[in-house]
């Protein structure tokens, strides 16, 4: 039994206890059958973040909380790396061997959702939000990786229009991915979670250079 999930199963336990709560209601509350949240707690499964997430909403648990009771690397960590710009195929692979996603991301979904954010970077709003927003988010990262200097570059062009209209709405579709909370994979799994954003930029690079 791994020790990390031991402590994840005590953290929940002390909280069901604390709020009267029962595990069949738990499993309501969270719509997670009440065998695998048995088995998650007794040490016998690994959750998912997506089990994770609806726990923290359900027990008023932070996230990080769980996660660090879980096992999983979060964001306090600092990492130096030059492994995130990579070949999108092997994405997935990394995510299944280090067992802290669920499956879905994937090559195809990364470039739908690219699509939509460029569509959404020409409109005011999404200009806005970028103008608003890029800074505070680079802010955060503290030069978490080489690709940061490919959104620099692009988030100046951008800003400036400097660029035909097809280039810009492809920077823009990246640098919108990587400030919008919600990506394919999130932010938090950490190092793993800034794979996603790093690829979606070397999409856009790959497409600006072969223009």
């Amino acid at each position: 039994m791994d020790s990390k999930t031991t402590e994840l199963g005590t953290l929940l336990k002390e909280r069901l206890q604390q709020r009267s709560l029962s595990l069949r209601e738990l499993s309501t509350y969270t719509e997670i059958d009440k065998a695998t949240l048995s088995r998650i707690m007794n040490g016998k499964r690994k959750p998912t973040l997506n089990h994770l997430q609806r726990l923290s909403d359900s027990l008023n648990l932070s996230l990080d909380q769980l996660l660090a009771a879980a096992g999983f690397p979060i964001k306090n960590e600092k990492v130096h790396s030059d492994t995130f710009i990579q070949a999108v195929e092997e994405i997935e692979t990394t995510l299944k061997d280090q067992e802290v996603y669920d499956g879905t991301f994937s090559q195809t979904k990364l470039k739908q959702k690219l699509n939509e954010y460029e569509t959404y970077s020409q409109t005011n709003e999404g200009k806005e939000t970028i103008s608003a927003k890029f800074e505070k988010k680079m802010e955060t990262l503290n030069g978490i990786g080489p690709f940061l200097q490919h959104l620099k570059d692009m988030y100046s062009l951008f800003m400036t229009g400097r660029g035909t209209s097809r280039e810009l709405m492809l920077m823009g579709g990246a640098l919108l991915y990587f400030i919008m909370p919600v990506d394919l994979i999130p932010d938090y799994i950490f190092p793993i979670g800034y794979i996603d954003d790093a690829a979606a930029v070397k999409i856009v690079i790959d497409q600006l250079t072969n223009r």
